[in-house]
């Protein structure tokens, strides 16, 4: 028996340690996959530009005098106008400019804001952004001068303390909540429920944005290595659909936002709810440009 039960130690031990260095592994593939993308054509740090529509005109061009500045060589000097006007945006492309919508030349259209309605010229691409009550024109460039000089994420060490089973708890309706972002505006977030876990024997709890399609689960939170370790307004957390009432919250996936990288970006900030008076040292650590 005493021979028996430790062959099933050995055996125990062999499976752990075969196990340990795929989720490693797993962890190092998610973390080059993240950077790479944030690092592409599509990725975050190619917006260059956030400009605040006014009502009426805003013009845009490489004129450095156009309330919407676009890189010099990118675009004439006067490339058009957005009209705006209570929350309604049309572009009007000056005559000869080669802009597209969908692939298909433009002269005047609506734009709908955070849609798919993006306007391509080149290497730049404009589309329409709202923050809060506030609306923008977003500005992205292969080009951009932030992509550039990023050089490369830090992170903590994987630490499997930090992979927790959590109980999830939906609402019947999702729970419409106020909160801030980085650029001084409300935003009203829908909350579809919470977790509850234990971390290193703490309680906590997270509230949760749930996507509509797949019902995977985003969290948007800040703890104590917040401003320190980590970046200072919030990290992010996502996580597969709930199952029996239960998901796996991966810590070490934990990742910046864009504003931690990018200042043409507006990200939310964190629920006083989702504010962890526990020091989470997993996931991304805090950017720095100097590295």
């Amino acid at each position: 028996m005493l021979a028996l039960a430790c062959a099933l130690c050995a055996a125990t031990s062999i499976a752990t340690g075969a196990q340990e260095p795929d989720y490693r592994a797993s962890i190092a593939k998610w973390r080059a996959d993240y950077e790479s993308d944030l690092k592409s054509d599509h990725g975050w740090l190619t917006i260059s530009g956030l400009f605040w529509l006014h009502e009426g005109e805003n013009r845009f061009g490489s004129d450095p005098l156009s309330d919407i500045v676009l890189p010099e060589g990118a675009a004439p000097p006067d490339a058009g106008y957005f009209e705006f006007h209570r929350g309604k945006t049309t572009v009007h492309v000056k005559a000869g400019v080669p802009v597209t919508l969908g692939g298909k030349p433009v002269d005047t259209a609506e734009l709908r804001p955070d849609s798919a309605d993006r306007l391509v010229l080149g290497d730049i691409s404009l589309w329409i952004h709202a923050s809060g009550e506030r609306y923008t024109v977003r500005l992205q460039d292969k080009n951009s001068k932030v992509r550039k000089a990023f050089t490369k994420l830090q992170w903590f060490p994987v630490d499997d303390a930090y992979r927790v089973t959590a109980h999830f708890q939906s609402y019947d309706e999702p729970k419409q909540i106020s909160i801030q972002n980085e650029a001084g505006d409300t935003l009203q977030l829908p909350i579809a429920g919470y977790v509850t876990f234990t971390l290193r024997g703490q309680e906590l709890r997270l509230d949760a944005q749930a996507d509509d399609k797949t019902g995977e689960l985003s969290f948007v939170f800040r703890d104590l290595t917040s401003g320190k370790e980590t970046y200072g307004a919030s990290r992010f957390l996502d996580t597969d659909a709930p199952h029996h009432g239960e998901v796996v919250l991966d810590f070490n996936k934990a990742y910046n936002p864009p504003c931690a990288y990018n200042p043409y970006t507006t990200c939310p900030l964190p629920p006083p709810q989702n504010r962890l008076r526990a020091r989470i040292e997993a996931g991304e650590l805090n950017y720095k440009h100097d590295r």
